[in-house]
């Protein structure tokens, strides 16, 4: 089983940008789509979007302004490019393949 790692999250100012990487053991060239969630402090796990096998990608509607998603098939890694960052995206960030192989999560904060 193919385990996924995020890295990239860390403490940014609110209008700062991060770029999250979720890093696969193995080959991603199978997986027809790679998603991406966070969890804020006492919140439930929220969808944030997701890239297809093919790079099409779609986005919640409370970040496709400001982040975008892709895939490096090569690399074996999906991108979550974030922008504008508000204190409200601070949360824990996980990669998700269905059904059930998630990654161990990379904390971002936003704050001053």
């Amino acid at each position: 089983q193919v385990q996924l790692m995020e890295s990239g999250g860390g403490l940014v100012q609110p209008g700062g940008s991060l770029r999250l990487s979720c890093a696969a053991s193995g080959s991603i060239f199978s997986f027809d789509a790679m998603w991406w969630y966070r969890q804020a402090p006492g919140k439930q796990l929220e969808f944030l979007g997701y890239v297809t096998d093919t790079g099409t990608t779609s986005l919640a509607g409370s970040v496709k302004d400001r982040f975008t998603i892709s895939r490096d098939n090569v690399k074996n890694t999906m991108y979550l490019q974030m922008n504008s960052l508000k204190p409200e995206d601070t949360g824990v960030y996980y990669c998700h393949v269905p059904p059930g192989q998630w990654g161990q999560g990379t904390q971002v904060t936003v704050s001053s």
